[in-house]
């Protein structure tokens, strides 16, 4: 009679975990471990993972056939994250550990030969899943455990090492607990917006853009202060939220780079690509699962395309989903994922190719001109909010010694009251900024007088704007309002939210 046992993982699929049952099976046969369930080439190799671990510790394999299954089996299983549960399966199967303080627990990790625990991506949404499917317990690896330890409700366990779960499990040992949590809600990386001389213009439309998450376009010579500008966005953002910071850091867990002594991301992150990259890098891609690209890593926090003009029109054009919907859905071999990717898009650009420092030193004709910033699709820049030609700052501002400009933290104060009060505004529908807000609701529930669109009007007339440059208008023309402390917008806020839209390229 075969020797059955029963231990529960968690699968990663996107930013979504499903749990999985994984049954261990020892009977007669040639000395053999079969793997069923769907398991990709790394979880195969898990085989010789498992027993070198095993024995390794000094406990005997068993020397018949095993079989293992991993259920649902339909639900294709990725990654090392199943070695330590498959241990535990056969060990329980063997009869070499009792079953007791399983019950309600999952375990992930990855084995190494002599047996030590070591850490795995997506810990954390696997924690999350694990709760929200009533498991009341996680073994994880002893690398993940503070970021395993910010899910709340459910008791996290960290392991090193196999020998120390066997130990666990018979009551012999003791495994660790997560440590107090350290949160930064400001990154000192970042530098300071005071830094930037002059550019009030810019300047503004970059705390507007902050105050209500809106897109924004900088052009202008190369030495201006555009990349300045873009990299000191960060310091202005107000810090996330509990249920942001988990979102944000769920995404960076799933793709490896969540920091091991800083595992809640609570400053927005701050995400520029390279002008070269491709669409998956943007958007996300590889084999089997899809992994989260540049876009979801930004997500809650910016996104700069410098040299955007330079970027291949594929990559810009693969933008324009995430954008309108806040989330992208990528198809692979092995399934559909869908990861969020709500982000402030920063774009910067010079005006031509040949990018002189003065206008008049330009030796592009035209053509060249129209055709360098026509790489930008007219769909993809109608999503972009304000819109900033940037001019070079006189000789007197730069070496002027009575200067003062604004520090980031008085312009993230204001940006902090403004965000605040579109959150009370919007808190019965779960919007947290002014872009997030359909256009209908602002046209319908939140109408404005005539007044106030009188000059949306004679855009929509004129052509100068479309529908949907309509309804991000309004968005803009609400964060004006809330920047200043009003109620609701007025003419003055609707037609400077066009005047943003309404700047160009020359």
């Amino acid at each position: 009679m075969s020797a059955l046992s029963k231990v529960h993982t968690v699968a990663i699929t996107g930013v979504d975990g499903a749990v999985v049952e994984i049954e261990g099976c020892i009977g007669a046969g040639l000395p053999a471990v079969h793997l069923v369930g769907l398991p990709d080439t790394v979880l195969k190799e898990s085989r010789d993972r498992i027993r070198a671990a095993v024995v390794n510790i000094g406990i005997r394999f068993p020397d018949t056939r095993v079989t293992v299954a991993l259920s649902p089996a339909t639900l294709p299983k990725v990654g090392s994250v199943y070695d330590l549960p498959l241990a535990v399966a056969i060990l329980l199967a063997a009869e070499r550990v009792p079953v007791g303080r399983l019950d309600g627990a999952v375990l992930l990790g990855e084995l190494a030969l002599d047996g030590r625990v070591r850490p795995v991506r997506g810990v954390l949404p696997a924690v999350l899943a694990a709760k929200e499917s009533g498991f009341s317990r996680a073994v994880v690896p002893l690398a993940n455990l503070d970021e395993a330890g910010l899910v709340d409700g459910i008791e996290v366990l960290g392991a090193a090492h196999l020998a120390e779960v066997v130990a666990w499990l018979d009551g012999s040992g003791v495994l660790a607990e997560p440590g107090p949590l350290v949160v930064d809600d400001v990154d000192p990386t970042v530098a300071d917006l005071a830094d930037v001389v002059a550019q009030p213009e810019a300047k503004f439309a970059l705390e507007v853009a902050a105050a209500g998450a809106h897109h924004i376009m900088m052009t202008g010579p190369p030495g201006i202060g555009k990349t300045m500008l873009a990299s000191r966005l960060p310091g202005i953002l107000p810090p996330l939220g509990r249920r942001e910071a988990l979102e944000v850091s769920a995404i960076h867990s799933i793709a490896g780079d969540l920091p091991a002594d800083r595992p809640l991301i609570t400053v927005p992150p701050f995400v520029a690509p390279h002008q070269t990259s491709t669409v998956s890098a943007l958007v996300g891609g590889g084999s089997g699962l899809a992994r989260p690209g540049a876009v979801s890593l930004a997500h809650r926090g910016v996104l700069f395309l410098d040299e955007c003009a330079e970027m291949g029109p594929k990559s810009l054009e693969a933008l324009r989903t995430p954008l309108e919907e806040g989330q992208i859905r990528l198809a692979r071999r092995d399934g559909v994922v869908k990861y969020p990717s709500r982000f402030l898009l920063v774009m910067a650009a010079n005006p031509c190719p040949c990018a002189p420092a003065r206008d008049n030193d330009c030796t592009c004709t035209a053509t060249v001109r129209r055709r360098y910033l026509g790489r930008l699709s007219g769909p993809l820049l109608d999503r972009v909010d304000l819109w900033v030609r940037m001019e070079p700052p006189t000789t007197g501002a730069l070496h002027a010694e009575d200067t003062a400009e604004e520090p980031s933290a008085v312009v993230r104060e204001r940006v902090r009251a403004a965000r605040e009060a579109a959150a009370s505004r919007w808190a019965a529908e779960g919007w947290l900024t002014n872009s997030e807000v359909p256009g209908v609701v602002l046209r319908r529930r939140f109408r404005l007088p005539a007044k106030a669109l009188r000059p949306l009007e004679t855009y929509l007339r004129q052509g100068k704007v479309t529908a949907r440059g309509a309804d991000r208008s309004l968005r803009l023309a609400w964060t004006l309002a809330d920047l200043q402390g009003l109620d609701r917008p007025g003419e003055s806020e609707v037609g400077l939210a066009l005047q943003f839209r309404e700047k160009g390229w020359t």
